[in-house]
Order: C-alpha cells, then structure tokens, then sequence
C-alpha cells in the first residue's frame, strides 16, 4: 500500500466525500470555465492539505465525527491551493504541472488568471454564503501572507542580499502559512477553542517550514521531480543551502558565489550546486528540516494518541521524507 493511501485509511471516507463536495463547487454556467475545471479536477496532487485539515478535526472532535463546517474547510484550503498554483505557472511562465500541461499552456495566461481569480472568489464566497466568518479571517491571512512572502522573494532575487532570518519569513509566509491554515482551519471547523487552534496553528507552521526547505533540496538532487535541477539558482531564489555556503565561505568565495549566480549559466549552476555540497549546505538544511519535524511531533504529543494522531504524525514525516 502507497504511504498517502495509508495515512489516508482513518479518513478514507470523509476524503471519498470531499472529492465529490468539491467537484460541485466547481460547476459553473459557464461551459469554458466547466470544461477547464474538469481538467484541473482530474489531475489533482496528493491532496495532503485536505488531509490535514480532517485529520486536525478528527484529532479534535469530541464524537469523531466530520460536520458539514469542515468539509466546507477543506473544499476552502483546496479551491486556494489551486487558485494559487495557476498564478503561480503563469508568473514562472512555468507549461508544465505534476507532468501535464499548465493551463496557462493549453488556454494562455489571460484564461489562467481568471480561472485562478474564479477559483480564489469561490473559496471566498464558500465561507461568505454560510457565515463561516471565521474561516473567512483564517484563509484571508493566509492568502495575504503568500502574496508578501512571494513578492519579497522577487524583491530579495532582484538584490541578492538575503539572510537566513529573512529566508525564513519569506519561507513562513509563503509556504507554511497555507499549511498552518489548513491545521487551523480543520480544528476551527470541529469547534475547536482558539488554545486548539493556535497550537494546530503553530503545528502547521513547522511542517510548511519542513516542506519548503524539503522542497529546497530537490534543486540539487539528481531525481525526477517534476522541475529540473538548478531551477531555482535559474531564477535567482536563493535557498537555504545555498545562504548556508554563502555564510560560510570566504569574501573571495561569496563574491564568486554571487557572480555565479547572476550570470547563471549552465556550467556556472553546476559549479554553484557541487560546492553547496561539499561545503555541507545540504547537510545543514537537512539538520535544520529535523529540528521543525521533532518540534512539531512535540506539539501534537500534547494531544491524546489516536488513529487520527498517528496517521498525522505519517504525514509529517512524508513531508521530509517525500522523493518528488
């Protein structure tokens, strides 16, 4: 059995139900708009952030049982999500997604990005149309907070001068706080009180900061992920293995570095990736994904053991562990 069908197994049936609840709010009049959903809900991911959304309501539910709240949370996180990747291969001119055609690739990127603001302005109104205001207030943050933390990674790709420190909030805004959202929301929805919510919060958190450096080493792996090695050096996005062999190199080092990367051919990203290595900034990033993966399994060890607990704990380690 597949690691995602296993941590799926105690939710199997609210996420069988999901996929039928979120496919109705896609339907629109128009029959365009129709045909272009169909097509991303027919290619979906892995579906982890509904995932963690039921588990973090089960986790919390006094009875177990899944209310129409949550669902509507989950359909939320999803409908984002989506809204979120489609801008995103149309700002990285990116034709491909999970090895299909982007829609910016098949429709161009006018369609895209009304597809994405029609997607985004659903999950809205979902929250809208059943006085879920504080789902609303949740998912509204998070959207803010990726729109920051996007635009001050271009800012800091344009200037090169990026910290670790400023890595992490662009990291916390951009990625972990989706993940946080998704935490919060579940145990929102499962009338969690707001001490549940903010420590699922904080657990979100840790993964999205997990997943992301995670995220950060497939740039200088050989495997097939779906994007080619060196991409992000492409771009100028500066990485966590890549600040760590910044710190730690001489001036003469940091300037060659620098030049490196903004010349960025291929020969220059080859060279860039095989001293990240050997200087150990895959070594310390992978450190530092174990310190945010023990901190958050310390959280959630406050919460009582269960199916639901332990299926989490599996997806947490997934997050690290994942090969694409």
């Amino acid at each position: 059995m597949k690691i995602i069908e296993e941590i799926k197994l105690p939710i199997k049936k609210e996420m069988d139900l999901f996929e039928e609840k979120f496919s109705k709010s896609m339907i629109s009049d128009v029959p365009l708009l129709n045909r272009i959903t169909h097509y991303v809900v027919k290619r979906k991911g892995k579906q982890m952030r509904p995932m963690f959304v039921f588990l973090t309501a089960k986790i919390i539910s006094s009875n177990k049982e899944i209310n129409e709240k949550v669902y509507r949370a989950a359909s939320i996180i999803e409908l984002i999500h989506t809204a979120t990747l489609i801008h995103d291969d149309v700002v990285d001119s990116s034709n491909k997604r999970r090895g299909f055609f982007s829609l910016n690739a098949l429709w161009k990127n006018k369609i895209a990005v009304l597809v994405g603001d029609f997607l985004l302005s659903k999950g809205m109104l979902l929250c809208i149309d059943n006085d879920d205001f504080d789902l609303l207030k949740i998912i509204s943050k998070s959207v803010k907070d990726m729109s920051q933390g996007e635009l001050l990674q271009i800012e800091k790709a344009r200037r090169l001068d990026i910290n670790e420190e400023i890595y992490y909030e662009i990291i916390t805004k951009k990625t972990a706080s989706l993940i946080a959202s998704c935490c919060a929301l579940g145990v929102a929805a499962a009338n969690g009180s707001k001490k549940e919510i903010n420590a699922f919060e904080q657990i979100g958190k840790k993964i999205g900061i997990a997943f992301q450096l995670k995220d950060d080493l497939f740039d200088y792996g050989a495997k097939k992920i779906g994007k080619p090695t060196g991409i992000d050096l492409r771009e100028k996005k500066l990485t966590l293995p890549f600040i760590y062999a910044l710190n730690n190199s001489s001036k003469s080092k940091r300037k060659w570095l620098i030049n490196s990367v903004k010349n960025s051919d291929e020969n220059a990203i080859r060279e860039i990736i095989k001293y990240v290595i050997e200087i150990g900034g895959i070594d310390y990033t992978q450190k530092q994904i174990k310190k945010f993966y023990n901190s958050a399994l310390k959280d959630l060890n406050q919460f009582q053991e269960s199916e639901y607990t332990n299926s989490l704990k599996k997806l947490i380690k997934y997050v690290i562990e994942r090969e694409y």
